[in-house]
Parts: structure tokens; C-alpha cells; sequence
């Protein structure tokens, strides 16, 4: 295996190849058409994959791809709904504190359980302090917050990232989501690379950054700007 001097190599996890394609723009690359889910598109000092959208693709395309001996960090990168209550617009972008599982659990006549209430973290077996309750705790050695300062007139926050298997289109899921996790946005993957990550190896650091492309809440309400929030991506990228 190689030395930590070799461990230079930043992965960024994306759920779909429009996403993947505006990170690579800001990275240099032109990636129209060659996206292909779980293999590798290098950029520079950075790898980029497809997982696919959901848990199950994004913890596997982390677990094909990641190398510990190679990547010092890996980062999830895509857009996401802003929750209520979060004061996020179209466009902000969230650097996560922690990617929190928000529907990993059961529903029961006295109300939602999550697995750790149950007694079943989803760290279990797992000797890390990065891993609590619900979630998974994002290492600030990434240097997101720092990188991301850099996006003039883009509004950069750091807060809560929930992580659903089911998006909020109705006003009461967003709320319940919101409270029960004390997520500002929420996305589909986060959470699933994180774990990978910190089962793979407790030497790689995980991030999660979200720009926000919609608003949660009754579907037929809920505002979105697809284009703005890719643009900003690509701007992202430019700063990694």
C-alpha cells in the first residue's frame, strides 16, 4: 500500500451525470457523454464517479471505486431541497456538519423511531467517534467551508444535511424531516457515502456540500431553479 504522502487524491461523489458533468466544468474537463456510472473521470488532483441516485448506489459506487491508499477525503456533491425554517433561496450553498439519516427507521402510533432509538446505529461494529445516533459527522480537515468562501455573491452556510430515501413533497414530510433531524436540506446520498467511507477506512475524511436547487414541501408549490443551482456547481468545482 502506498505512504500517506501519496494520498493526494480528493473523490467527489455525484448521483447524476448532469450533475457530474457541471463539476467537471468547473474542474476543466468537458464531460458530455463520458459519465458512466461507478468508474472513475480524473480531473487534475480530483476523481470524479456516477453513483447513481439513492443510498444503495451511492454507498456502492463508493465502495468500487474509493482507494484509502489514494483518496485523502471523499465528497458528496450534488444539489438538494432546502427544508423549512432553514431561511435557505435558490442557489445557497450548504457545507454539511453532518449527513443525518432522516428515514431510516419505522413509523409507530407514538411516532417515528430512528434505527439508533431502536438499538441499532448505523455505526454498529464501529469504533468512531464520527459516527452518532443517526448520522455521520463531517470532517471539517476537508476545508470546505474555506474553499467554498471563495463563491462571490453566493450565500455559503454550514448546517445539518439530512439524507431521505423519499423526497418532501408534502408540507408535513418536509416539516417532520426538519425537526426530527435539525437538517437544513436534504438530499438522497450523503449520509450512504459517509458510512461507506467510514467503513472502508477511518483515514479518508467525508464531506457533503449541497446547492440548493428547490424548495420543499406540497409539490405543486415548491419553486425550483434546476439551471441557477447547476451553474452554481459548476462553480464549486472551480473552487475544490
Amino acid at each position: 500500500m502506498a505512504g500517506d504522502s501519496m494520498r493526494d487524491r480528493l473523490l467527489i461523489v455525484v448521483a447524476a451525470p448532469v450533475e457530474a458533468e457541471a463539476v467537471l466544468r468547473g474542474l476543466g474537463v468537458d464531460g458530455s457523454g463520458i459519465c458512466v456510472a461507478w468508474e472513475l473521470v480524473r480531473a487534475g488532483r480530483h476523481d470524479v464517479v456516477v453513483c447513481g441516485v439513492g443510498k444503495a448506489n451511492s454507498a456502492g459506487g463508493v465502495a468500487r471505486v474509493l482507494d484509502p491508499s489514494v483518496h485523502r477525503g471523499v465528497l458528496s456533491l450534488g444539489i438538494g431541497g432546502a427544508l423549512p425554517g432553514a431561511g435557505l433561496e435558490l442557489g445557497d450553498v450548504v457545507v454539511g456538519r453532518a449527513s443525518v439519516f432522516a428515514d431510516e427507521g419505522i413509523e409507530t402510533p407514538g411516532g417515528y423511531q430512528g434505527l439508533a432509538e431502536m438499538g441499532f446505529p448505523v455505526g454498529m461494529g464501529l469504533d468512531d467517534a464520527r459516527l452518532e445516533g443517526d448520522g455521520v459527522a463531517c470532517d471539517l480537515e476537508l476545508g470546505l467551508g474555506e474553499g467554498l468562501r471563495g463563491l462571490g455573491g453566493c450565500v455559503v452556510r454550514s448546517g445539518v444535511i439530512a439524507t431521505v430515501s423519499t423526497c418532501s413533497g408534502t408540507d408535513v414530510r418536509a416539516r417532520e424531516v426538519a425537526e426530527r433531524t435539525g437538517a437544513v436540506c436534504e438530499g438522497m446520498e450523503g449520509g450512504a457515502v459517509g458510512l461507506s467511507v467510514r467503513r472502508i477506512s477511518g483515514k479518508v475524511a467525508f464531506g457533503e456540500v449541497r446547492v440548493v436547487s428547490n424548495t420543499t414541501g406540497d409539490r405543486a408549490r415548491q419553486r425550483w431553479d434546476l439551471r441557477g443551482a447547476l451553474g452554481v456547481l459548476e462553480r464549486v468545482g472551480a473552487v475544490l
